[in-house]
């Protein structure tokens, strides 16, 4: 036997099942580090931005707040059913920060060039964003499909059960109210269940005399299904009076449907109107299908139904355009990946908002017009980390010429005018 023969070892099956399975095996710690380094930031960009628009919700709300003067418990009350909105607009833009921020710091101190001279690409750091970023959409779906109608729908109830509250305790027994607008109200007695004796109504709404309703009782009851309030009155009468002719007529029972008086907008929103919003996605499609085909109502009704859907796939598509962008920082180098994230975040919901525009109006075909903002930033997304894959700037070159022409030409005179005006100014100024 020739003694190279006798040093040749036979291949160990266990040996190598392990090495194999080793090989495949999923490396958990970089996932762990690479999220963890991702959640910090979103939490931190979530709370800063929650904040802002918190504040801006805040601003046309408190002149609802201050008018049925709601107290601490109902003020919580009334933001806890507008967070579930707000958050349809603030995960998103935390996501992409989060994973800008978080690429940023790891290229800066240098800890995505020691992964890659380890062996570890950039489609090996993928699975940890990809994950994170759809928990975060499937929040944000959460949010937006079931949610926020809830929300929406007790936040119109509890400011439509606050301003009957407030007309409510300012029914007051030998006084004449006139809280309810066009309608004045006398009650000689309140029992104690709320119980209206001897009460007297004059109606002036759209008339010029009023019709004076006497009864012996009655009460108030609110109808929140159609958001409105009812003056019920038992054992009573009616008079009607035009020119020379009156007219009395006798009831057991009369009900007065009464629209609110106080304040039930908050900024352009009209709380006692039930939109869209409110509706469960079944319930919109069922109104959808109710309407004409075709109609604008039932555009309106899928459009709603297909946005639900649209902003938490966003969310998805625009955490990984995050990835590529957070890259593009380097030690002693200016970070441009914040900058440009919310240029990219912008430009989404502006073509969002057009497409949407658009689909209403009819120029666009429905499900392509809601989703055409997700295909096209989809493709922008793979196209640049295809690129930054291969060490490759984020635009081609010929673009980024064009892009440099644009602003040279046009963005930096339009920009120099208003500069010289004002030098020109101040120059004169100081001049005695």
């Amino acid at each position: 036997m020739n003694p190279d023969q006798s040093m040749v070892q036979p291949p160990q099956r266990g040996v190598s099942a392990k090495n194999a399975k080793a090989a495949f095996a999923f490396p958990w710690l970089l996932y762990s580090y690479i999220a963890n380094e991702l959640l910090a930031p979103f939490f931190a960009s979530f709370l800063i931005l929650y904040g802002v628009f918190f504040l801006v919700r805040l601003i046309p709300l408190l002149e609802v707040v201050l008018s049925l003067q709601i107290g601490a418990a109902d003020f919580i009350r009334l933001f806890a059913y507008i967070f579930p909105h707000m958050l349809l607009y603030i995960i998103p833009m935390a996501s992409m920060a989060g994973v800008i921020v978080g690429f940023t710091r790891l290229t800066n101190d240098r800890e995505i060039l020691a992964l890659k001279a380890c062996g570890v690409s950039l489609r090996q750091m993928l699975p940890p964003v990809i994950l994170t970023a759809a928990a975060i959409a499937s929040l944000t779906g959460y949010f937006s499909i079931r949610l926020i109608p809830v929300g929406e729908l007790g936040f119109k109830q509890l400011m439509f059960q606050l301003a009957m509250e407030k007309i409510e305790h300012g029914i007051r027994p030998h006084e004449f109210t006139q809280a309810l607008g066009d309608i004045v109200l006398y009650v000689d007695r309140i029992d104690d269940h709320n119980q209206w004796h001897g009460v007297y109504v004059s109606d002036m709404r759209g008339r010029t005399q009023p019709i004076i309703t006497l009864a012996k009782r009655g009460h108030m009851e609110p109808d929140m299904d159609n958001l409105r309030m009812t003056i019920v009155l038992e054992d009573g009468s009616l008079h009607n009076n035009q020119g020379k002719d009156s007219q009395v007529i006798g009831f057991g029972r009369y009900q007065l449907q009464i629209g609110l008086q106080l304040p039930t907008r908050v900024g352009k929103e009209n709380v006692t109107h039930r939109s869209r919003g409110t509706m469960s996605q079944a319930q919109l499609l069922e109104a959808a299908h109710n309407a004409e085909p075709g109609s604008k109502a039932a555009i309106n009704y899928l459009s709603e139904y297909h946005k639900r859907l649209v902003l938490p796939v966003g969310c998805f598509i625009l955490s990984l355009l995050g990835l590529p962008l957070g890259l593009q920082a380097a030690p002693g180098r200016r970070a441009v990946g914040i900058p440009l994230g919310l240029g990219f975040f912008i430009l989404y919901y502006i073509t969002y908002t057009t497409t949407g525009m658009m689909v209403e109006e009819g120029s666009l075909p429905l499900v392509l017009g809601m989703w055409l903002p997700n295909i096209l930033f989809l493709l922008l997304t793979v196209v640049i980390i295809y690129r930054v894959n291969l060490e490759r700037p984020l635009l081609p070159e010929w673009l980024q010429h064009w892009s440099a022409l644009f602003c040279e030409r046009t963005l930096t005179p339009f920009l120099r005018r208003p500069w010289r005006i004002f030098t020109r100014s101040r120059h004169r100024e100081r001049k005695p």
